[in-house]
């Protein structure tokens, strides 16, 4: 396992609050003061995504306005 992989399993995850039971599109995220990391939680073997907090932020209001 490679230093990215453990830091990444050490990290608390929040599952989406749109995410339902269904097993439909589910997003994690895990929040550190310097960097969001963002996965698939049903395939969290695959990766994460990690961007710095103000990018993360842009995103979600971006995201949020488009409902």
């Amino acid at each position: 396992m490679n230093t990215e992989q453990s830091q990444a399993q050490a990290l608390h995850w929040f599952k989406s609050s749109y995410s339902g039971g269904a097993g439909g599109e589910c997003v994690e995220v895990a929040a550190l003061p310097a960097s969001v990391h963002v996965r698939d939680s049903k395939d969290t073997g695959r990766g994460t995504l990690t961007v710095n907090p103000a990018t993360w932020s842009a995103f979600v209001a971006h995201a949020s306005h488009a409902h």
